[in-house]
Order: C-alpha cells, then sequence, then structure tokens
C-alpha cells in the first residue's frame, strides 16, 4: 500500500488524463476522502478549495471520468489519474482544460493525436457525403488499400532517406490507420493490451 503525502491543508494534487491518448484533461485536489471515494467507486472525486466540498466529476453536466489507474509520482505527493472522459472535461466545453497556448506551438506536437481522433470520430457519428474519412468509412476496401498504400510509401521513403517525404508518409499512415481503427470500432485498450508483449 503506497502512504500518499498531503500537504499542510491535507490536500493533493490530481492530474487527470485521458486513458486512450494521454491528453492531459484537467488538473484539481483531492484529500484522504476523495482518494477514498476514487478507488471504491472508480469515478473521479475532488475537493474542491473555493467551495470546501467535495464533489465528482460530472455530478452536474454529466460529464463523469471512469477511472482506468492511479499512480502516484516518485516523492506520492501528485497523483496521475487515467480515466475515460464522457463528454468534454473543461466546464467551458472543451475537450480539455488546457488549450490556451503562451508560449511556443503545439502543432509540432503529440497534441495533434487527440485532435485528429476527435475529428475522425466526429465524422463517423455526423457523416457528410463531402468528407474524405466518411468515404473511407462507407468504402471497406478502399479503406484497407489506403493503409497498405501508405505503409510502402512510406517503406520506400524510407530506403530514399527524404525525411521530408518519411513525415508526410507517415502522417498519412497514422491518419488512414486511425480511420480504420475508428472505422471497424478497434478497441484501443486490446491494441495497447497488444503492445506490452512487445515490451517484455
Amino acid at each position: 500500500m503506497i502512504e500518499l503525502t498531503y500537504d499542510e491543508k491535507g490536500l493533493i494534487p490530481v492530474v487527470v488524463q485521458d486513458y486512450l491518448t494521454n491528453e492531459v484533461l484537467m488538473v484539481a485536489w483531492a484529500n484522504e476522502e476523495a482518494v477514498h471515494l476514487m478507488e471504491t467507486t472508480g469515478y473521479t472525486h475532488f475537493w474542491s478549495r473555493s467551495r470546501e466540498k467535495m464533489w465528482q466529476k460530472g455530478e452536474e453536466s454529466g460529464h463523469v471520468q471512469k477511472i482506468k489507474s492511479i499512480q502516484a509520482d516518485c516523492d506520492s505527493d501528485t497523483l496521475l489519474v487515467r480515466v475515460e472522459q464522457t463528454g468534454a472535461a473543461c466546464h467551458t466545453g472543451a475537450p480539455s482544460c488546457f488549450y490556451k497556448t503562451i508560449y511556443g506551438n503545439p502543432d509540432s506536437t503529440m497534441a495533434i493525436i487527440p485532435d485528429l481522433w476527435r475529428v475522425i470520430k466526429d465524422r463517423k457519428e455526423n457523416p457528410s457525403d463531402e468528407s474524405y474519412t466518411c468515404k473511407l468509412f462507407n468504402d471497406e476496401t478502399k479503406m484497407c488499400k489506403k493503409v497498405i498504400e501508405e505503409a510502402g510509401e512510406f517503406a520506400l521513403a524510407i530506403k530514399d532517406g527524404d525525411k521530408d517525404e518519411m513525415a508526410w508518409e507517415l502522417a498519412d499512415l497514422i491518419y488512414h490507420s486511425m480511420v480504420a481503427v475508428i472505422g471497424t470500432d478497434l478497441s484501443m485498450e486490446q491494441v495497447y493490451e497488444k503492445l506490452v508483449e512487445r515490451r517484455q
């Protein structure tokens, strides 16, 4: 049993991540009771410092967070909670509370993955005749051929040693693979479990 270290007010910071993409959704505070509630109910609970009361994420909005795992950092004074998020994590309606850029550009980071995932899922849930993604969803053969095609073009770019072309073709491969994953309802949990086996 890990003994957690709370601050002088009996609180511990909690970083909440999406369990599929590792996108940071929010940061909140928990006391010992909130941590206990998370462990026993399987849903995030926090202590509101402004209202001085316990609250469950999504208790009013329905945007609950089902806990997949809870980890402590090396000093046991911060928690990392991976969750399955229902709806938006932020009270503004944004998927994550961290959407204000004050330095640099997140376009060259992995932030694109959850953004692209949401776009592709939206195309499936709200189809459009003009959408290329929807056309792939509606033609399984074409969807499969594009994965093979992009994998081949990525391999050829590797052989050519052209880094710019490699980046372009890998981006295409990732996008078309994501379309196939969402289009077939493949569980990424299952994929991650298979990847764990590769780590052995």
